[in-house]
């Protein structure tokens, strides 16, 4: 095993295991389809960072802060539900994308190519990872509560506005993290696949999102070296593992 496959190992557990943990918070507040919409907002950030000659994961990174930030302004300052909002984004930069995309990067941008990840995107992943657990670790008490009942959560004197925002703008930084790996039309399914993987076999709100965790994890390994093995793109067999999974999870529960 080289020192090149140990780093995207240790890079793809650690996103996995970031996607895993936030999309649980996702799955409970039912917004899974938030996830994939917003990994093709990425698209055109990705575009014009390659014609500017940048790293694509910070043109990506940008371009889904921007429209997690616009659908949270639209939100709160329109009648408008969230998912429309996403839907509308999704649908507007996709189709930007797939115009100013360069035909020879549109493959690789759709559906990631983990043997262009270098030591730098390690790196920036590597902290990128960190930082966002830690965010999340710090609002997940009142991300809870506010799944549980806003006006409770209001009652509490926390500003739900805010945590909306930050738990949008985390999304967006899982994705952005993702998309080397999968590619921006794969990188939402890891945001959702292992979460409810997990709810089919948890028994509490604790268990759920460690397992979240591990399965997110495990697909991402189980699915680097099973695409390394057969010589075949990344991101569809990690895609594929994780769903693997959630059948096998789907069998365990209707036996239960």
């Amino acid at each position: 095993m080289t020192d090149n496959l140990l780093i995207l190992l240790l890079v793809g557990a650690l996103s996995g295991a970031v996607s895993g943990y936030l999309g649980s918070f996702m799955v409970l507040r039912r917004m899974s389809l938030v996830g994939d919409a917003l990994s093709h907002v990425a698209l055109p950030g990705i575009a014009i960072a390659l014609a500017i000659g940048i790293n694509p994961m910070f043109g990506a990174l940008l371009a889904l802060i921007l429209a997690a930030v616009g659908i949270w302004y639209l939100s709160e300052h329109s009648e408008v539900y969230p998912e429309a909002l996403v839907g509308i984004f999704f649908t507007t930069s996709l189709s930007l994308g797939l115009l100013i995309t360069p035909e020879v990067e549109l493959l690789e941008a759709l559906f990631g190519d983990i043997d262009k990840i270098g030591i730098n995107d390690g790196i920036f992943t590597l902290i990128g990872a960190i930082l966002i657990f830690i965010a999340t670790i710090a609002i997940s008490k009142k991300l809870l509560l506010m799944i549980v009942s806003k006006d409770l959560a209001k009652s509490q004197k926390i500003n739900t506005s805010i945590i909306d925002l930050i738990y949008l703008i985390l999304v967006s930084c899982v994705v952005a993290l993702g998309v080397k790996f999968l590619g921006t039309l794969l990188t939402g399914a890891m945001v959702i696949i292992p979460a409810v993987t997990a709810k089919n076999v948890a028994g509490s709100i604790k268990s759920f999102q460690v397992t979240s965790v591990i399965i997110g994890v495990a697909s991402t390994i189980i699915g680097i070296l099973a695409a390394r093995y057969f010589g075949a793109a990344s991101g569809p067999i990690i895609v594929l593992t994780a769903i693997a999974f959630f059948v096998v999870s789907f069998i365990f529960r209707r036996k239960k």
